[in-house]
Order: structure tokens, then C-alpha cells, then sequence
């Protein structure tokens, strides 16, 4: 984890942004004491982690503590999920075969429903008879 998700003017908004809340004399200082800060928590959770493997008698990283990955990994065999997992497996295969099912009647009603409602061809309009055009000349205006 690092600053590769922190653009250069995004950086440049947080510096200015410590910058005023902080001061320029006091903003090393705040800078320094939030880095110790991070540190001594990294190491906290690095003890954790180590207590924890010892007493379990398992590595165990950071990432495991979560209580899903926690549970599959250090409580449950491979058989033991396969037998939580099996009822489930059929119910959602039985699911998914209905939603299928009712996505295809869908989709065919759809496309019947197109064929019916599309609209027929509209009729070429005939021409009108066309009248002589009427000259007007000089004398009809004045």
C-alpha cells in the first residue's frame, strides 16, 4: 500500500491542504508524527497476527482475520466445506436453471411480440393532379 493511487495534483491538494490547517512551521512536525503513528500501528497488527498463529499453531497472515477467509482456511477441512456447500450447490443450480428458463420465455415473447406489433408498410402517397399554373401579369396587379 502505497501513494500509487494519488495523482500529482492530488498530492499537490493535500500538501496545501496541511498547509493551512497546519501552518509551515508545524507541518514536518504533523507529517512525522502520523508516519510513527502508521508504523506503530503496522506493528501492532504484525504482533496480533503473530500471537494469534502461535496460539492456533498456524500461520496466519493479515489478510486471513477476516472471518469468512478465517473459517475456510484454519477452522474447516476441504470436506467439511464440500459437506456446508453441497446442500446449497443444488438449490442454486435448480435457481439458476429457472432463471434461465424464464430468461429464454422472455426473450421469445419478446421477439413474437415484435413480429406482431411491427407496422405495416406505410402506403406510398399518390400524386395530386397538377392545375395550370395561372400567369399574372402587370396589368392584373395595377
Amino acid at each position: 500500500m502505497g501513494l500509487e493511487n494519488i495523482g500529482g495534483w492530488e498530492f499537490v491538494v493535500i500538501i496545501l491542504v496541511g498547509l493551512f490547517i497546519f501552518g509551515p512551521d508545524r507541518l514536518p512536525k504533523a507529517i512525522s508524527d502520523g508516519v510513527k503513528m502508521l508504523r506503530q500501528l503496522r506493528q501492532m497488527a504484525r504482533n496480533a497476527t503473530g500471537d494469534l498463529s502461535k496460539e492456533l499453531g498456524t500461520d496466519i497472515q493479515l489478510e486471513d482475520l477476516h472471518p469468512k477467509t478465517f473459517l475456510r482456511k484454519h477452522l474447516l477441512s476441504e470436506e467439511d466445506e464440500a459437506a456446508l456447500r453441497k446442500p446449497l450447490q443444488g438449490i442454486y443450480d435448480d435457481v439458476r436453471g429457472v432463471a434461465d428458463q424464464v430468461k429464454r420465455d422472455a426473450e421469445s415473447a419478446a421477439s413474437a411480440a415484435k413480429s406482431v406489433t411491427a407496422p405495416a408498410p406505410a402506403p406510398v402517397p399518390t400524386p395530386a393532379p397538377q392545375q395550370p399554373a395561372i400567369k399574372a401579369s402587370w396589368d392584373d396587379v395595377t
